[in-house]
Order: C-alpha cells, then sequence, then structure tokens
C-alpha cells in the first residue's frame, strides 16, 4: 500500500485516482472492499464509486466521511516482458512484437445504459482500458475498432475487411491478433476468418462475452485477459476462439474456429468443440496447447477474401414445404443443406433438389446433429439424394459448410471444381474420427 487516507480525505484520494487503480476501502465496522476502480454511470448517487472486486462482480458504495482508503500500486509486468508503449505511439510502435486487439462491437465491447437499460457500444481506446485495466500488463496491447455492430448484423463484406484488417497488423508486426466479437454469430466470422487466412505467422483470437463489462459477474475482463496472453505468446498459427471452459474464472477453453458453436444462449462457457475436444486450455498455470493446434508458419500472411454470396442455407424440418424450400433458392449457385439425422430430407424434395443440380448449382449436405457425420450410404434416402447430384459433406457444421460454400463459389465457376473443394480440408475443419461426446 503506498497511500492511505482517513475521514473525509477517502472521498478525495478517490476522486483523484485514475480508472484501474486497485484500493481497499475499511469502514468503521472493520469491514473491508477490495477492488479495482471502474468507470460509475450517470445514476450513481453522490459520494459512490464503482468497484470490480475479485470475483469479477461490481459493487457501488457510498463513500462515508469515516472510511479510510488504501490504494496498490499497479503489479510491475512478468519478468522479460516489456513495459506497455505509451499511448499515442506509432501503429509499428505499438505493435511490433506485441498483441492488436481489434473490435467489431458485442457485448464485450459495451456498457450497460442506464437510461433505456440497454447496452451501448464502447470502442474508444482509453475507455476500453478503463473496463479491462489490467489488459497492458504482460505488455502493449494496440487497441484498434474495425467496426461497431451487433454481431447479428455482422456479414460477408466485414468478414473481408477483418480479414484485412487482421493482415495489417500482421504487417506490421503484431505477434497475435485478438478479436473481439458478439458471440451470437462468432462462430460464423471465425470460421471465415479460417478461410480468409490460409497462412498465418500468429494466433488469430476470437473472444466474446456473455455479461457486457459493467454488469455483476461479467466474463468479458478474464475472457479478454487470457486471448491476449494466448495471443502474445504466438505458438500457434490458426483461427480459434477462446471463451470459458466452465462458470468459474480460472479455466478457458480454445476452440478451433471451424469446430465450435455457440450452445448455450447466456451461460458463460456457452461455446463448446464439435466432433472433438478442445485444442487447448489457458489457466493459471499458462497455455496448454494439444498436438493437434497448428504451430507456427513461417513467411508473411496470406489473405484471400474470393466470395461469391450466391448461396443459401436451408434447413430441413417435417413439413417444409418443396415449393417454398425451391423458391428461396432460386439464383443461387450454391445450397447447403442441413439435413436431419445422416443427412436426409424427405423425399418430396427430391425433384427441386434435382433441378437445381441440373441447373449449375452445387447442393452440400449437413446433418443438424451436433455430433457425427452425414452419411449417404445407410439408408435409401441417402443414396437417392447422392443419384440427384448432392455432395455429402461429412462433419462439418452446417454454419461452417455455408460459409465454406461462399469462399468455394468465389473460387470457381465450375460446379465440380466447387464440389472439389469443398471436401478438401482447409482449415482442420474435418475431425478425422468422432469420439463419443459427453452428456453437456
Amino acid at each position: 500500500m503506498v497511500e492511505e487516507s482517513a475521514t473525509d480525505d477517502a472521498w478525495r484520494v478517490l476522486q483523484g485516482l485514475s480508472r484501474g487503480s486497485e484500493v481497499e476501502i475499511v469502514r468503521l465496522d472493520g469491514s473491508r472492499w477490495k477492488g479495482t476502480l471502474v468507470p460509475g454511470h450517470e445514476l450513481s448517487g453522490a459520494r459512490v464509486v464503482q468497484l470490480k472486486l475479485p470475483s469479477g462482480y461490481n459493487v457501488g458504495l457510498s463513500i462515508l466521511p469515516s472510511d479510510r482508503v488504501s490504494v496498490n500500486p499497479p503489479a510491475p509486468p512478468p519478468n522479460g516482458v516489456s513495459a506497455p508503449a505509451p499511448r499515442g505511439a506509432t501503429g509499428q510502435q505499438a505493435t511490433a512484437g506485441g498483441v492488436s486487439l481489434l473490435t467489431t462491437g458485442g457485448t464485450i465491447a459495451s456498457r450497460i445504459d442506464y437510461r433505456t437499460g440497454g447496452v451501448k457500444p464502447v470502442k474508444e481506446e482509453g475507455e476500453i482500458l478503463s473496463f479491462y485495466p489490467t489488459l497492458e500488463r504482460g505488455g502493449p496491447v494496440r487497441i484498434r475498432s474495425v467496426f461497431d455492430r451487433l454481431s447479428e448484423e455482422i456479414g460477408p463484406g466485414d468478414w473481408v475487411a477483418l480479414a484485412e484488417a487482421v493482415a495489417e497488423e500482421f504487417r506490421s508486426g503484431a505477434r497475435g491478433v485478438v478479436v473481439a466479437h458478439g458471440t451470437d454469430t462468432l462462430g460464423y466470422t471465425a470460421a471465415a476468418l479460417a478461410f480468409a487466412l490460409p497462412r498465418l505467422p500468429g494466433p488469430v483470437v476470437l473472444v466474446g462475452a456473455q455479461r457486457s463489462p459493467d454488469r455483476p459477474s461479467s466474463d468479458g475482463s478474464s475472457n479478454l485477459e487470457a486471448a491476449v496472453e494466448l495471443a502474445r505468446l504466438g505458438r500457434l498459427s490458426e483461427v480459434v476462439v477462446l471463451m470459458h471452459e466452465g462458470l468459474s474464472d480460472d479455466r478457458f477453453a480454445v476452440h478451433r474456429a471451424t469446430r465450435v458453436r455457440k450452445m448455450h444462449s447466456s451461460r458463460r462457457d456457452a461455446f463448446r468443440s464439435r466432433n472433438g475436444p478442445p485444442i487447448g486450455t489457458v489457466d493459471a498455470q499458462g497455455v496448454h496447447l494439444t498436438p493437434e493446434a497448428r504451430a507456427p508458419s513461417t513467411g508473411p500472411v496470406e489473405v484471400d477474401t474470393r466470395m461469391d454470396v450466391q448461396a443459401q442455407l436451408c434447413w430441413f424440418y417435417p413439413g417444409l414445404d418443396p415449393a417454398l424450400a425451391e423458391r428461396s433458392v432460386l439464383g443461387c449457385r450454391g445450397v447447403i443443406l442441413a439435413g436431419t439425422g445422416l443427412g436426409h430430407v424427405a423425399s418430396s424434395h427430391l425433384p427441386w433438389i434435382r433441378r437445381a443440380v441440373e441447373g449449375g448449382a452445387v447442393v452440400g449436405m449437413t446433418t443438424q446433429c451436433l455430433e457425427g457425420a452425414s452419411d449417404p450410404y445407410v439408408y435409401s434416402t441417402g443414396r437417392e439424394l447422392l443419384r440427384a447430384g448432392v455432395t455429402y459433406l461429412a462433419d462439418l457444421l452446417p454454419e461452417v459448410a455455408y460459409v465454406k460454400m461462399l469462399f468455394a463459389l468465389g473460387r470457381s465457376q465450375d460446379p465440380a471444381v466447387v464440389r472439389r473443394l469443398l471436401l478438401e480440408d482447409w482449415a482442420g475443419e474435418f475431425a478425422v474420427r468422432h469420439p463419443v461426446a459427453e452428456p453437456d
């Protein structure tokens, strides 16, 4: 502790501290409140400070004349790590050998708007660092806002812009890049970046939050710090998603970008790897990667954002009108069917599927199931679909197959070439084997 105050000086001292300062407030009754100063909000009462507690929860404290406050000095950086670059350094100085954080919007880059009860975006570097005050403890982090959108508003054009922004950071000398993204469509963007960035000199880590940084029990700070740690080490060269592995704050899962899905609408551990385990974890002991994780590659970053968005993802369900399904894919060069079980649709859909294939469209089949693969050879339905020209895509998740279709269409006008590209493994999207999944 480097500073102490008594009586009414506590409020004066707290007012003079920057956000991110670690303090301990001691009450006359002996109770102690220790945490990090975070920004207050417009509805806070007079003489109220906001603290983020070690548990991750936020609390508002009304400062009394009898309170005492102690201020902790900033924690020193780990051995061998340089002190953070000063704010305002040039992009090359701020990025070389460090981590770049690209923000796109979403809960992780939002705060509560207490007037409306909703959340609003946070995109300025200073405001982000005030919410995540320990982000630069291990070294400099360059923060750059690429765009500011809720994840449901992000589409293929944004994937192109984001891939180019990631490449620019690596060309500027970044060791790793973190992308803060809304969780609802994070899986789509992760797959798109994996396909658009075929060669990487370091990791690209997509990270999100289920609760905004000023909500109680926010997961954003711990997620982001773990993502920055993974990116800073630079021990893999692929696109991954990092989120809580469980409900506690001490362990995070590293998921391959092309084999991950959001499995819960609100839990902190909403993301799970499908058809196999995560490729790594981050915990208090550091980063642990499996042999499946791709080692860093040599050479510069490569970007290939060629896409054709004339494709449709069609989810089959009992009662789906074949005429409606056909109308929805008119003019498409590619169709991904999310079929039942091993990859089935009702036989009444065979006529329009045949017409689509004969018209030059590529029709790919996936399964709605969360584990396992599509297979046309077990039941007669699959064999009929195969004869109709449907390409079975093994264990690709429907959303990953859709994103891959866009990129495959962008690389060739020839349906035969597109089908071949869909069946090639570009970014670890196909699992070699399918272990029995543990119940969630």
